[in-house]
C-alpha cells in the first residue's frame, strides 16, 4: 500500500474497506482506495481487522486498516536501506521475444529501492520529530506481449492462411461476401486500415499474423514521510503529520515507437497529507482525541501523440487531437479507454473527535467525524472515437477491419465531473466485560447519506 496499491480483504471489495493513518480516515474519496501509506521503515504499528468492526468504523464494511507512523524519541536513531532486483535472477517468459542467438529475451527488470529514517529530540521529554524518505526506480521491459497484425498475404488480398484451422483453434472460417475462396480485391480495402496497418509493427513468416512484442513499464517514484511530537504536559500532547509520495511513469509508445504500446499510458501522480492532532488524558480512565487532516490527490494521465481518425483520412471530428482507441477482435488495439488523456484532482479536509472512557467493566466510546471533499475530473476516454471490429460482417476481426466494416463506434466530448460532498457521522460503543470468559461489544452508529 506505500504505493497506492488497493487489496480486497476477506473476500470484500476493495473500495469496501476503511484506512486510518493517525486516527484520520486515510480513503481517497475520488475512488474510495486506500491512499499511498508510509513505507515500512517508517511506520510504528499496523493492525487489520475482518469482523466485528466496532461503530467508529463507518462509510465501509469489508474490513478496517489502522497504521500509525512512528515517533521521534529522546535518543537519536535512524537506518538506511537499499534493494535490488535484476533480471538476471528472474525466470524468462516461455512467450518472450527470441534474439538473434536464439535465446529468449528476459524482461529487462532492474528495480532498485532505497531510503532511510532518523529521529530523535528536539528538546528532551518535550519534543521529538521523525522523517523518511524512500525512493523507487523501476526499468521494465515486458517481452511477451501478443498480437496478431495484416500479414503480407492479407494486404494482397488474400485471407486463406487467416482463415485455416491452423489460425482458428480448429476451426475453418469461410469468409463471408464480398469474398470468394477467401480472397478479396485488394481495391476494396479501407484507406483508413491500410494507414494503420503502414504504421504496425512488421510481422514475423508467421502465416496467422502472430507478432510477440516487448512493451516498457519504467517509473520513478519517491516518498517522504515527516513527524513532530510536542509533550505540553503529562497529560497533553500534540502531533504533526506529513506525507508526500509522488509517482511518474512516462508513456511506453514514447520509450518504444511501437504503436501497439499506446494501451500502456504515462502517468504523473502525486498524493499529499496533513494531519494534527491533540490528545488529552483526564486521570487514569479517559483519553480525549481531536484530529484534523487535509488530504490531496493530483493524477495525469498522459498519451505520447500519435494519430486520430483525421489523419488516416476520416472526416471525423476529434475533441483530443492524436489520440483514438481501436480494436480489432483476435488482432490488435491501439489506445485504450483507459490510456488516454485524463486529469483527477481531489481534496479532502476532515475533523475528528474521539472519547475513550473506562467505566467499571465498560470501556465506552464516543466519537464524531465531519469531513468534505472536492473533486474534479476530466476524461477524455471518447474524444477520438473508439473504433471496434468484431468479425460479425466477414467472419474475422482482422478482415473487417481491412474492409472499413465497423462493428461500433462510440464517440463524445471529454467527460468531467466537479463533484463535492459533506460527510457526517456519529457513534457510541461499549466494551461490556460481562465476565472473565464473556465480552459483549455494542455499537451504535449515526450516518447520514448526504449526496454529491
Amino acid at each position: 500500500m506505500t504505493g497506492g496499491v488497493a487489496y480486497a480483504v476477506a473476500g470484500g471489495q476493495q473500495y469496501g474497506v476503511a484506512y486510518q493513518l493517525d486516527g484520520a480516515t486515510h480513503n481517497n474519496p475520488q475512488d474510495n482506495l486506500n491512499l499511498p501509506f508510509p513505507f515500512p521503515d517508517a511506520l510504528q504499528e499496523f493492525s487489520v481487522s475482518t469482523s466485528g468492526l466496532s461503530a467508529n468504523t463507518g462509510m465501509h464494511a469489508g474490513a478496517a486498516v489502522n497504521a500509525v507512523t512512528k515517533s521521534g524519541t529522546n535518543r537519536f536513531a535512524g537506518n538506511a536501506f537499499e534493494f535490488l532486483r535484476d533480471k538476471r535472477f528472474n525466470a524468462t517468459s516461455p512467450f518472450a521475444l527470441t534474439g538473434p542467438d536464439g535465446e529468449r529475451q528476459n524482461d529487462g527488470l532492474l528495480r532498485n529501492q532505497f531510503g532511510g529514517t532518523f529521529g530523535g529530540p528536539i528538546l528532551r521529554d518535550r519534543m521529538f520529530f521523525f522523517g523518511g524518505y524512500q525512493g523507487t526506480r523501476v526499468r521494465l521491459t515486458p517481452a511477451s506481449n501478443i498480437a496478431y497484425v495484416p500479414t503480407p498475404a492479407m494486404l494482397r488480398g488474400d485471407f486463406t492462411a487467416l482463415a485455416s484451422p491452423a489460425c482458428n483453434s480448429g476451426r475453418q472460417v469461410a469468409l463471408r461476401a464480398p469474398f470468394v475462396d477467401n480472397r478479396v480485391d485488394p481495391a476494396l480495402f479501407s484507406k483508413a486500415a491500410l494507414n494503420v496497418a503502414a504504421r504496425l509493427p512488421t510481422t514475423s513468416p508467421d502465416p496467422c499474423g502472430k507478432i510477440t512484442y516487448s512493451d516498457s513499464d519504467d517509473e520513478n517514484a519517491w516518498q517522504s514521510v515527516g513527524r513532530l511530537d510536542y509533550q505540553l504536559s503529562g497529560n497533553h500532547s500534540m502531533s504533526v503529520f506529513t506525507r508526500a509520495t509522488v509517482h511518474k511513469e512516462d508513456p511506453a509508445y514514447r520509450v518504444t515507437g511501437n504503436l501497439l504500446n499506446t494501451s500502456n499510458p504515462g502517468g504523473d501522480k502525486t498524493a499529499q497529507s496533513l494531519a494534527l492532532g491533540d490528545t488529552i488524558v483526564f486521570g487514569s480512565n479517559t483519553v480525549h482525541s481531536l484530529r484534523f487532516a487535509f488530504n490531496r490527490t493530483a493524477i495525469t494521465r498522459s498519451q505520447e501523440p500519435f494519430f486520430d481518425a483525421t489523419d488516416l483520412g476520416i472526416d471525423f471530428y476529434s475533441y483530443m487531437p492524436n489520440e483514438m482507441v481501436l480494436t480489432v477482435l483476435d488482432g490488435f488495439s491501439v489506445g485504450g479507454g483507459t490510456s488516454t488523456t485524463a486529469k483527477y484532482d481531489t481534496n479532502s479536509y476532515q475533523l475528528t473527535q474521539d472519547v475513550a472512557m473506562v467505566r467499571g467493566s465498560h470501556q465506552l466510546a464516543l466519537g464524531a467525524n465531519v469531513a468534505y471533499w472536492k473533486s474534479l475530473q476530466t476524461s477524455h476516454q471518447r474524444s477520438g472515437g473508439n473504433w471496434s471490429f468484431d468479425g460479425s460482417i466477414t467472419g474475422l476481426g482482422l478482415a473487417d477491419f481491412m474492409l472499413g466494416r465497423l462493428a461500433q463506434l462510440e464517440h463524445g466530448g471529454p467527460g468531467g465531473a466537479n463533484m463535492t460532498q459533506l460527510y457526517m457521522g456519529m457513534f457510541a460503543q461499549d466494551a461490556w466485560r460481562a465476565s472473565s470468559r464473556i465480552t459483549v461489544n455494542v455499537g451504535l452508529r449515526w450516518e447520514p447519506f448526504l449526496g454529491q
